[in-house]
């Protein structure tokens, strides 16, 4: 397919990157295939994940096709650049759609990227996740490869001030050993997995980031941060969906 949107915008983003001196650390490249399809799972704690997770891929020279959520693709500013680079809308409601569209991606030979976590972890710990990387990756007979992002959330997550101009930060960005499934496999044994191998990726890039000031809203409350727990982001969410469904109601 024709790529006259995607380049571009990678372009201007290195170009920014560079301009704001961001210490982005990038381990693991060589993982991700250089033909052929495969999921990229990510964990999700930034609006701007999509991005950082796509420059993994770039030592291959590929483009990753993002599943997103359809009201991105409604935007008037953002729907034209995603529609431009081929991301794939996910209709929550209808969510059959999507599927059938990331399923032609891979077999077509493509890197289709997904956050398995559905929405922004605001513990900064990786969420519980579905099986839909997993039946993906069965159903078009390609490899899943973990990868784990840390530094972003600094910049634009939910709850907090956007910084999206601020200067110097860290990004931390890992890519784990490609994890194979197959029909017959027990899809939730193999997310379960899936999830244990983004768990210990974020751990150790958690541990070795650099310049962690105490009591950091951005760090995990686990090591030292004061950022929601688990148990208190799940209650958030809660609040959050069942504010979104009242709003839908009326």
């Amino acid at each position: 397919m024709a790529e006259i949107v995607y380049p571009p915008v990678i372009g201007a983003a290195r170009t920014l990157f560079r301009a704001l001196d961001l210490k982005i650390r990038v381990e693991g490249a060589e993982r991700i295939p250089r033909t052929g399809g495969a999921v990229l799972v990510s964990n999700h704690i930034s609006y701007l994940d999509f991005i950082f997770a796509g420059l993994a891929a770039l030592p291959a020279k590929r483009l990753v096709r993002f599943m997103a959520k359809k009201e991105v693709f409604d935007h008037r500013i953002s729907g034209p650049l995603m529609r431009g680079m081929h991301h794939i809308p996910v209709d929550r409601a209808a969510g059959a759609a999507a599927f059938g569209a990331a399923l032609k991606s891979l077999k077509s030979g493509e890197i289709v990227g997904v956050f398995a976590e559905a929405t922004i972890s605001q513990s900064f710990t990786i969420k519980e996740i579905k099986n839909g990387a997993v039946r993906m990756a069965v159903g078009a007979k390609v490899p899943m490869i973990p990868i784990a992002l840390w530094g972003t959330q600094r910049l634009w997550t939910k709850g907090h001030p956007k910084k999206l101009l601020q200067r110097h930060v860290p990004i931390t960005i890992l890519v784990g050993e490609p994890l194979h499934a197959k029909r017959g496999d027990d899809y939730d044994a193999v997310t379960a997995d899936l999830r244990e191998r983004m768990s210990a990726l974020l751990d150790r890039a958690q541990r070795t980031y650099p310049e962690i000031p105490p009591g950091a809203w951005w760090q995990p409350r686990h090591l030292g941060g004061t950022a929601p727990t688990p148990e208190e982001a799940e209650k958030m969410d809660a609040a959050e969906a069942e504010a979104r469904a009242a709003r839908h109601k009326s």
